[in-house]
């Protein structure tokens, strides 16, 4: 099973793909197709623009190159806490698969089944979108609300002590959140797929799940992290990354 995560693309999104003459990006088309596109949140800027989610659809629905694209929220993505119903109605008018506290079943074309789950909320972080109190009740009830039989899991911030280092010009480390990394401690998903910390991108495992921060753009907001691409056998848990050329 082929995979590419991306996340934090903060209306970027079309850098990624080689088809846009304004990119920091290149010529070079980091979206090699496969079983699954993942996004792990923040599609927006300010939050607030219908223009933002609407030209993240139509990019995002359009990588038919995959068989399935699949997207959480983050906290820059204001409208889909604040204003829920007006944020659905664009995305529903396309084809791709928006996760808010729910599992998706995936089933590729070699019959084999996945349970996904995704979920948009982290500890309180500049009172933006999807915050919650560190280490609070309300935060615990979201990751409990996680499936025990979660293959791949998808939240936007991470667990703590995985890709939660943000690098320069703020070089704060272990941002992530004490209780998701409990929840995944408990039921062990495969993989968990997250953004949020910009600094933090990179693939890190713990000997039962294969942690990847998926933040394209650094802690500036230039596009300087490739999607990460992977061959993955879901009953051995082996994955194999295939290479990116680099971003220009």
């Amino acid at each position: 099973m082929r995979i590419t995560c991306i996340s934090d693309t903060h209306t970027k999104q079309r850098y990624i793909d080689g088809k846009t003459s304004h990119r920091q990006g290149g010529d070079v088309n980091h979206l090699p197709g496969g079983d699954l596109l993942i996004h792990a949140g923040d599609i927006m800027n300010s939050g607030f623009d219908p223009v933002d989610i609407e030209d993240f659809m139509d990019w995002f629905s359009k990588q038919e190159q995959y068989r399935a694209q699949v997207f959480i929220a983050g906290n820059h993505d204001k409208m889909f806490e604040k204003m829920p119903k007006t944020a659905l109605e664009i995305v529903n008018r396309h084809n791709a698969i928006y996760l808010q506290d729910e599992p998706m079943l995936f089933i590729n074309s070699d019959w084999q089944r996945v349970n996904l789950y995704g979920s948009p909320w982290q500890p309180e972080f500049y009172n933006w979108a999807f915050n919650l109190p560190r280490n609070g009740v309300e935060l615990m009830s979201k990751w409990e609300q996680i499936p025990s039989n979660t293959d791949i899991l998808i939240t936007h911030g991470p667990p703590l002590g995985y890709g939660d280092t943000s690098g320069p010009p703020h070089n704060e480390p272990n941002l992530g959140c004490e209780l998701l990394r409990k929840r995944v401690e408990v039921i062990k998903p495969k993989i968990h797929i997250f953004g949020h910390i910009h600094g933090g991108y990179g693939y890190y495992f713990n000997g039962d799940t294969h942690f990847i921060n998926a933040s394209i753009l650094d802690e500036r907001y230039n596009y300087t992290n490739a999607p990460i691409t992977f061959d993955w056998n879901p009953e051995t848990n082996k994955l194999k990354f295939v290479d990116n050329e680099k971003i220009n």
